[in-house]
C-alpha cells in the first residue's frame, strides 16, 4: 500500500466557523461555489447527482456533525470513487476551510498544480460569498 501525494489547501474566512459549516454543508449550495459541479444537482436517494465537466457525477456526503467535517466522495461515470477531505475549523472568531487534494494515479505535475489552483479558486469563491453576506 502506497500513500498518495497530497496538498493541503486552506483559506481564512471572516465568519464564525459554524456559519461557514452550515452554509457549506448544504449540497444545494455547492453549485454556487464549487465549479466542478456545473449544473443539475439533485438528490437521488442517499446520494446527489450532478453534471460535472467530465460527465455525470454521484456524490455522497459525511453526515451532519458538530465537528466541521465536510468530507465527501465523488463517483465518476467510470466508477472511480474520489475521496475529498474537507474541514471547517475555528480560527479565533473566524474560520479556516481546509481541503486535502490527493494526487490520483496518472496525474502529472502540471495537472496536479492546475487542480490545486482550481480548488483554491473555489475556496476563494466560498470565502467571497460568505464574507459578502456580512454586508447584507
Amino acid at each position: 500500500m502506497t500513500a498518495l501525494e497530497a496538498r493541503t489547501l486552506q483559506i481564512a474566512i471572516q465568519r464564525d466557523w459554524k456559519d461557514v459549516y452550515r452554509y457549506a454543508s448544504l449540497p444545494e449550495h455547492l453549485p454556487e461555489w464549487a465549479s466542478g459541479l456545473t449544473s443539475g444537482l439533485q438528490k437521488s436517494g442517499n446520494e446527489w447527482v450532478a453534471d460535472g465537466p467530465a460527465g455525470k457525477l454521484r456524490l455522497r456526503f459525511a453526515p451532519d456533525n458538530e465537528f466541521g467535517v465536510l468530507d465527501h466522495w465523488v463517483i465518476t461515470e467510470t466508477g472511480e470513487n474520489v475521496y475529498i477531505p474537507l474541514r471547517v475549523v475555528a480560527n479565533g472568531n473566524a474560520s479556516e476551510v481546509i481541503f486535502t487534494l490527493f494526487r490520483l494515479p496518472g496525474i502529472d505535475d502540471e495537472k496536479f498544480t492546475a487542480d490545486a489552483a482550481w480548488v483554491m479558486r473555489d475556496l476563494q469563491k466560498l470565502r467571497d460569498l460568505l464574507e459578502a453576506q456580512l454586508l447584507e
